[in-house]
C-alpha cells in the first residue's frame, strides 16, 4: 500500500506502527501534503495536519521507512506549485 500516487495538496492518511511492538497505532496521522522531497530510494514527505485546538502540527515521513504501515490517499488538491510552505502562515 506505500506504492499509492499522490502530489502535492493531496489530503493523505499515514498509518504507523510501533517499531518496538510492531502494532498498527490506533490514530493516523492524517494532512495535506505541503512537500515532496529526494530521489526515488531517498524520498519524504511533508504532512500540515489541523488538530482539534487550532494547533497546527508538521511531520515528515521518510517513504522508505519500515515504520510506514499504510497510506491512503482521502482526497486529491488541485495546486500549482510544488512547495505550499505558503501554509505554514
Amino acid at each position: 500500500m506505500k506504492n499509492v500516487i499522490f502530489n502535492s495538496g493531496d489530503t493523505i492518511r499515514v498509518y504507523t506502527k510501533d517499531p518496538f511492538d510492531n502494532k498498527v497505532h490506533a490514530t493516523p496521522f492524517e494532512g495535506v501534503v505541503i512537500a515532496l522531497k529526494g530521489d526515488s530510494t531517498n524520498r519524504t514527505i511533508t504532512i500540515k495536519k489541523n488538530t482539534a485546538g487550532g494547533i497546527f502540527v508538521e511531520r515528515i515521513f521518510p517513504l522508505n521507512s519500515p515504520i510506514i504501515e499504510k497510506i491512503i490517499l482521502v482526497k486529491k488538491g488541485s495546486v500549482r506549485r510544488a512547495k505550499l510552505y505558503y501554509l505554514r502562515k
